[in-house]
């Protein structure tokens, strides 16, 4: 039978195929050289749409090598039309295997891997890690190194968010946000780099204390920071807080309601949007944190347009922290007296830049044969640390950052295993997302703010 023999009447659902015929409801398909034709004979049109229905998806790759993923992200989207209708995360772009690489390395130099696993937020992954270290070791760090610790982190914290800002602003075609928020973030590694000696992966907070003493002139250099905030942060408010496009690109959108977060175990602000004021600053304080004044902003709203909202107030209460950790500031160590943890020793600006003070040269070199013995094993071998195991948390910028480590009583740790909040947030993806256009996934990536070196690793 030809195919002009063997006509559907779609319009009315009836078919027209002469009588005798012994085809199927549903004709044999027929090879082509541009691929199968049906010939449809059936009356249910209905019912063969809704077979067809899935033809109609198609999986895309977004990533890892789109400029809006927000990284080396790889997102698997199934999409019917402009809706996302199933998403997948893929991971492992970035893989620098730094847990097990301090599994070979002494306990400090443990600091310098783990600060580059989110390099957006260096001194919390710093500081993390040297918490749980200090728990082992039973210390006590110098009330001057703790507040000195603040400081450092809620530059860092304001620093984290511009690049959020500015990110999610360039991806979502707001480039004023992406030239004002790097505009911002150089202030901070300006700062960062005058106080530390470096922009990025510090390894300034050491077991123990800090690396060396802030210079002379940082406070002058910290106030003028914050002036340079107080004026530039409602510059932010004018352009994309009362800005339609702003608002309604980010509004009810990557919704994620309170029970969901608990589910996957969200935190930070993705939390905090939900309304949960769960901030480890207050629920759990270190660092002398609890003696500050600041406030935990919540919405529950729980939309990019809260995520963002609260990001931006929480840069202006981290200024308020800064301004109060210079009151309390008073002179003294900022690293612990223990010669058998302090490392490296006396560490000061010399004539080649940086280095071991002149006097503490002299001495060693030239005086004392069991001081330059000690520094030597100090600083080869490292310091031994009790057995035991431990998990110490730290407020990054986007949530919960976990150290757990593990010691056999060695100058290295047997195990290192980090609790990384975009690790964690990420998995948040298909919830935000299913369901809505694919232009919001874009959105709802940038409102969890993740960073591929803290999600692989």
């Amino acid at each position: 039978m030809t195919t002009s023999d063997h006509i559907a009447d779609v319009s009315t659902g009836t078919d027209t195929t002469p009588e005798g015929s012994d085809s199927a409801p549903y004709a044999e398909p027929r090879e082509t050289t541009e691929g199968p034709v049906y010939t449809v004979s059936g009356g249910d049109w209905d019912d063969v749409l809704s077979d067809a229905g899935h033809d109609e998806r198609m999986v895309i790759n977004m990533g890892p090598q789109h400029p809006s993923t927000h990284g080396v992200l790889r997102l698997v989207l199934e999409m019917e039309g402009e809706t996302v209708t199933q998403l997948r995360s893929v991971i492992g772009y970035l893989h620098t295997g730094i847990e097990k690489n301090c599994e070979y390395r002494t306990w400090t130099q443990g600091v310098t891997f783990v600060t580059r696993m989110d390099y957006l937020s260096p001194l919390f992954n710093e500081m993390g890690y040297c918490l749980a270290v200090e728990k082992l070791l039973e210390l006590e760090v110098p009330r001057r190194a703790q507040l000195l610790r603040v400081l450092l982190m809620e530059i860092n914290r304001i620093g984290s968010h511009f690049v959020y800002i500015a990110t999610g602003g360039m991806e979502l075609g707001a480039t004023t946000a992406m030239t004002l928020g790097f505009r911002e973030r150089e202030e901070v590694l300006h700062l960062l780099e005058h106080l530390t000696g470096l922009r990025m992966n510090h390894a300034f907070i050491r077991p123990g204390g800090l690396a060396q003493d802030m210079p002379e002139d940082f406070v002058e250099k910290v106030t003028e920071f914050c002036k340079v905030m107080d004026e530039r942060l409602p510059l932010y408010d004018k352009l994309f807080t009362g800005q339609p496009i702003w608002r309604n690109r980010l509004k009810g959108v990557g919704y994620l309601p309170l029970d969901a977060c608990l589910a996957l175990g969200i935190t930070g602000p993705v939390l905090r949007s939900a309304g949960v004021a769960w901030d480890l600053r207050k629920t759990d304080p270190y660092s002398c944190y609890d003696e500050f004044d600041f406030e935990v902003p919540t919405s529950t709203d729980a939309d990019c347009w809260a995520r963002y909202l609260l990001r931006v107030e929480e840069m202006r209460q981290s200024v308020r922290i800064i301004r109060q950790v210079l009151e309390k500031l008073e002179p003294g160590p900022v690293m612990v007296e223990d010669r058998k943890v302090a490392w490296p020793a006396q560490l000061s600006v010399s004539s080649d830049g940086m280095g071991n003070s002149l006097d503490h040269v002299r001495k060693i070199m030239g005086q004392s044969m069991e001081s330059l013995i000690h520094h030597f094993k100090l600083v080869t071998e490292g310091f031994r640390v009790p057995p035991g195991q431990v998990y110490s948390t730290v407020e990054s910028p986007r949530g919960e950052l976990g150290f757990h480590l593990v010691s056999d009583g060695g100058t290295r740790p047997a195990r290192v295993h980090v609790r990384e909040p975009s690790f964690v947030n990420l998995q948040a993806m298909p919830a935000m997302s299913e369901g809505g256009l694919v232009a919001d996934v874009i959105a709802a990536v940038a409102s969890i703010d993740p960073v591929m070196g803290g999600v692989d690793r």
